[in-house]
């Protein structure tokens, strides 16, 4: 018998901004606080110009400790 695959489910989060929403504020308690939630970061998406316009994270799913 084959092993069963892991199903992911995927979140997208924007990146804490300064006021200016110029500059990126350090994302650590961010990324933190989602890891304690069993979700790992993975990727960003970027915008066209340059800069991070989401992080992207993903658990398997059925690890819904929320």
């Amino acid at each position: 018998m084959a092993p069963a695959s892991t199903q992911w489910e995927y979140e997208t989060v924007r990146p804490p901004r300064e006021a200016t929403m110029r500059e990126a504020d350090d994302p650590k308690a961010l990324l933190n606080e989602y890891g304690a939630d069993g979700w790992e970061f993975v990727d960003t998406i970027d915008y066209t110009e340059g800069g991070t316009k989401y992080l992207v994270f993903k658990r398997p799913i059925g690890d819904d400790d929320d």
